[in-house]
């Protein structure tokens, strides 16, 4: 039997606290996640993905004047040689940087399916092609210049750019998303034209405000088109704090169909949002019901997007429909700024407008410094053998005689005329046919032109102005070659507040509402006369018959003291069985229905709950936002009825009766409330409110209704033992 001893102190056990462990391990992951997969470089606008993929890209030389090459190729160049993960990951990185929806400048030119704003996916890799653009050869423009630095590859056999030369704003050009361990971003796309003037305006005024840099740079311009209507001062502080969100609505216009009839065509999307998913959600308004001035939606899209929207009627206003929409549907949405981006140093930062533009002309001028520091390198080097050449067409048949003669001529060459080895190698290799007059020249126009190269190289680096003034030019001859026009309109904000709310618009009609006993639940128009002539399922049966309109808000209360609020527009109609009230709310399985009322503002309404205790809310702090409803009273519910008089009487399991006046109970938004009759044990079994003028009523075991002469008997004080009630007496409803 083979016996294994533990290792020695100090080998690979680590004595130390699980928390310590844990805590190192998971923020080394957290600090992988930020920098290597979800925050963009400021200076390139990159992550790790997207730079590989455009370096693997120009590496094999596809560029734009170039044939295509399958994409499973570049994936697998991407996956093999820079980015060691899924094939997957990868492919859906290149396919969004060639969907011309989603990249305000695509980096890819994809031939193929590349997928649509309708939302289909693009096609498989092995059917698809792709290429640089010429954005993408802008951005790398120099990167075989020395203009960045390099680093080793995940295996060491190759190395990769740490950022891209970047030849235009990037970052701010195409925007950026994702989402890391305890941080996100979210960057909406721009105007590179706008981006570059206000470069130039920091170029010309470093301590020009953002509110300067805004007049230029107004808003976000997605490739989508849209109209962002969240106004200049809410974009202006979002451009001065890196945080803020822009609304973003989609463009429509109104088309004429004669005979004063309308219909509103929708030619631009707000950006991100599926076509197909936003035809499917309004059509599920008009049938919930939950859009009462939409009559049709259709999608008669081909090339360009037509969205057709039919009113309910021609009296309906183009602008009321269209706010009314904005307010249900994805047709208005709001894009997050958050300018959360990796520094030159690595670190996260949220950084503004001018923060951002200035990091990436800081950036160009670093670029511009190595690019002309490399070219200086070479171009003293030519000079140095130009310098050789020289010194050959100045004694030319004392050359060719060592050449001809001396046994070592590369060794008198360099002791006879001062040359380096260099140069000395150079002339050996020099061809007969250079020698001749003619070459003799063009050598001395070259050593001409690359020392008023050098000279100007060399002032170049040497003059911070001067080089400021460079990267003005080389950003003007950029704005030439990517210029296009605004797409996304900027508008004032609007006060949506303005316009009366989608309910207004609610034909007024009466129904009954039919709530069975098992919770199904249905609008039938007008009063039921006969209730004995409504058909249910099999096994089930009435519950609550409650007169009510369609404007109305109606109340159902559960045991577990919530109350939940639905629209009666909402409700199926009454030909059929309903539909189930537990898909309306979020009604607990364990939880039974007490109550069923239509709303009354201003009015009153009495809570009890089984253990004897209870209050009086009003009913207007009954209305639920939310499908999960009000908790109400903290217990048991047994009743939620409305105050329609001034003496309430209860009864308990022990049978015995207490009546009080109403005016004893505290009046409350929620909580447990007050007791309401004493009990040695058990509770509450009922609970009634009535006037006193009339005196109340109560069903006998026969279910007849029976009046109660003599209540008065039974009056006292609240939270008092009470008596025993008439013989029979049970229930009061």
């Amino acid at each position: 039997m083979t016996v294994h001893t533990p290792p020695p102190e100090g080998g690979r056990i680590i004595d130390e606290p699980l928390e310590t462990a844990l805590s190192r391990r998971y923020l080394a992951y957290a600090l992988s996640t930020i920098t290597n997969r979800a925050l963009p470089d400021v200076r390139d606008g990159f992550k790790p993905v997207h730079r590989r993929i455009l370096y693997a890209m120009h590496q094999m030389r596809l560029n734009p004047q170039a044939a295509a090459r399958k994409c499973a190729k570049v994936v697998g160049e991407v996956m093999g040689g820079y980015h060691p993960h899924g094939d997957a990951s990868i492919y859906d990185a290149l396919v969004r940087l060639a969907q011309d929806f989603a990249q305000r400048y695509p980096l890819v030119d994809g031939q193929g399916n590349f997928g649509n704003i309708d939302g289909d996916n693009a096609a498989a890799m092995r059917y698809t092609e792709c290429k640089l653009t010429a954005a993408s050869v802008l951005l790398m423009d120099g990167i075989d210049q020395a203009t960045v630095d390099f680093r080793p590859t995940y295996d060491d056999q190759d190395e990769e750019p740490i950022v891209l030369p970047a030849g235009f704003p990037n970052l701010l050009a195409n925007g950026s998303s994702g989402i890391a361990v305890g941080m996100a971003t979210s960057i909406p796309p721009h105007n590179v034209g706008e981006l570059i003037d206000a470069c130039h305006l920091l170029l010309e005024r470093p301590d020009a405000t953002t509110a300067e840099l805004a007049e230029i740079v107004p808003g976000p311009d997605f490739p989508t088109g849209g109209v962002a209507v969240e106004g200049h001062a809410a974009i202006l502080d979002a451009y001065e704090t890196g945080r803020g969100g822009v609304r973003l609505r989609a463009r429509w216009e109104v088309e004429d169909t004669g005979r004063g009839t309308y219909v509103i065509v929708v030619t631009e999307m707000p950006y991100q949002i599926q076509k197909n998913n936003l035809v499917k959600a309004l059509a599920d308004l008009i049938e919930q019901k939950k859009a009462p001035l939409l009559a049709d939606v259709r999608d008669e899209s081909a090339e360009d997007i037509r969205l057709v929207i039919e009113p309910k009627s021609r009296t309906v206003e183009a602008e009321v429909l269209m706010e009314s929409l904005f307010r249900l549907s994805d047709l208005e949405v709001r894009f997050p700024i958050n300018m959360n981006v990796l520094d030159a140093t690595g670190t996260p930062r949220v950084m503004g407008l001018k923060a951002c533009l200035q990091a990436f002309l800081d950036h160009r001028r670093e670029v511009l410094n190595r690019r002309s520091q490399w070219r200086i390198e070479r171009v003293e080097k030519r000079l140095h053998l130009l310098e050789g050449l020289r010194i050959v067409f100045l004694n030319l048949d004392e050359v060719i005689r060592i050449v001809r003669e001396e046994e070592q001529p590369k060794a008198v060459l360099i002791a006879r005329f001062g040359l380096s080895e260099v140069q000395a190698d150079f002339i050996l290799d020099t061809r007969l046919r250079q020698l001749a007059r003619i070459e003799e020249m063009t050598i001395e126009t070259e050593f001409r032109a690359l020392m008023e190269e050098l000279a100007a190289l060399q002032a170049l680096t040497s003059s911070p102005a001067k080089q400021w003034k460079k990267i003005g030019q080389e950003l003007t001859a950029v704005r030439k070659v990517m210029v296009s026009p605004r797409r996304t309109t900027i508008a004032e904000a609007v006060d949506s507040s303005a316009f009366a709310p989608v309910e207004a618009f609610i034909p007024r009609e009466a129904i009954t509402v039919i709530l069975s006993e098992r919770g199904w639940i249905r609008a039938a128009r007008g009063k039921v006369e006969d209730p004995s002539e409504l058909k249910f399922k099999e096994g089930d049966g009435p519950g609550w018959l409650v007169p009510a309109y369609t404007t109305d808000k109606l109340l159902v209360a559960a045991s577990d003291g919530r109350v939940f609020t639905i629209g009666a527009d909402k409700l199926a109609s009454g030909r059929g069985h309903g539909e189930p009230l537990r898909l309306m709310i979020e009604l607990d399985d364990k939880a039974e229905i007490i109550a069923l009322l239509a709303h009354q503002p201003g009015a009153r309404l009495l809570v009890a709950s089984r253990a004897g205790y209870g209050f009086i809310a009003p009913e207007d702090d009954m209305l639920a936002q939310k499908r999960g409803g009000k908790q109400v009273l903290n217990g048991d519910l047994l009743a939620l009825m409305r105050v329609n008089g001034d003496h309430i009487v209860t009864i308990g399991e022990n049978l015995k009766t207490l009546i009080f006046k109403a005016e004893e109970l505290p009046e409350m938004g929620r909580g447990k409330g007050v007791k309401l009759q004493a009990f040695k044990q058990g509770g509450l079994t009922d609970i009634a409110v009535f006037d006193g003028a009339h005196g109340p009523e109560w069903v006998d075991g026969g279910g007849r209704r029976r009046n109660w002469p003599d209540w008065k008997d039974w009056l006292g004080k609240r939270a008092g033992a009470g008596r025993m009630g008439p013989r029979g007496l049970r229930k009061f409803r």
